[in-house]
């Protein structure tokens, strides 16, 4: 196994308080207390984590992915729960032929109830109107790229599908803010979960080899992490993992992050 399958497991934060009436209450009309609720998923396996969020929301649970490196593991996680579970999957119109195959692929494979986001704004178009924002060296530009084609989509999504709880696949050691995350919190009006939060890619790499998961086709040639064509690299001996992205100017897209629509899967 290559050194960029080895990271430091990350602390998972706890959390306290009452429950936030801002945030939906359970599919039977009771609210989460988070403190309660961390108390028990930080006990539980991924897969106990995943089936206690379809119980507490039921068809008002998502999963989010990017069919990147390691979303196999979520994928196959949730197809054991429940295949009825909407997946949701932001296409911004710019990912590599490579992902397009293996998102059919893994779609075919699980049985996936797969929800397609993509903005309302066609790559041409968005390009016509405010250029080829990737490219101008902004973070600014770079905020306003990850809105349009990321989480104004994703949100749309989660509103007609009327999520209250959306689980993805991000890990504590991916980048400095995620370190920060708990298993279970608040973002946009939402609960998020991270089953995940505390893996290493150590942990990834033999969850899929005893799984038999099949890997990206762009982890052969170098990638950690694989997102929109202009905004990933392969690991080069110096930069690795989410540090290729944008060229090191931006980490995080904004899925993740508490207040990116106006802040920010």
């Amino acid at each position: 196994m290559s050194d960029r399958s080895t990271l430091t497991s990350a602390p998972v934060p706890a959390a306290s308080g009452a429950p936030d009436p801002a945030l939906p209450p359970d599919r039977h009309g009771q609210p989460i207390d988070p403190a309660t609720a961390l108390a028990q998923l930080q006990e539980a396996d991924p897969l106990a984590r995943v089936r206690w969020a379809y119980d507490s929301f039921g068809e008002a649970f998502a999963l989010t992915t990017s069919f990147g490196i390691q979303s196999a593991v979520m994928l196959h996680l949730v197809s054991q729960v429940s295949r009825s579970i909407p997946v949701i999957w932001v296409d911004t119109g710019y990912l590599h032929p490579e992902t397009y195959r293996y998102a059919s692929e893994l779609t075919e494979r699980f049985g996936l109830n797969l929800q397609v986001a993509q903005a309302e704004l066609s790559p041409a178009r968005m390009e016509a109107l405010h250029g080829r924002l990737w490219e101008t060296g902004s973070v600014d530009d770079l905020t306003t790229y990850h809105r349009l084609r990321k989480v104004e989509p994703l949100e749309a999504a989660m509103e007609r599908l009327a999520v209250r709880c959306w689980a993805s696949g991000v890990r504590g050691g991916q980048t400095d803010h995620r370190r920060t995350m708990a298993l279970l919190d608040g973002v946009r009006r939402r609960w998020s979960l991270r089953p995940l939060l505390s893996w290493t890619n150590r942990d990834v790499y033999y969850y899929m080899e005893e799984h038999e998961l099949p890997q990206h086709p762009l982890f052969a040639q170098g990638y950690s992490t694989v997102g929109d064509l202009h905004s990933s690299a392969p690991d080069d001996g110096q930069t690795s993992g989410r540090a290729t992205r944008f060229g090191g100017l931006k980490q995080e897209c904004g899925i993740h992050l508490s207040g990116e629509m106006g802040e920010g899967i």
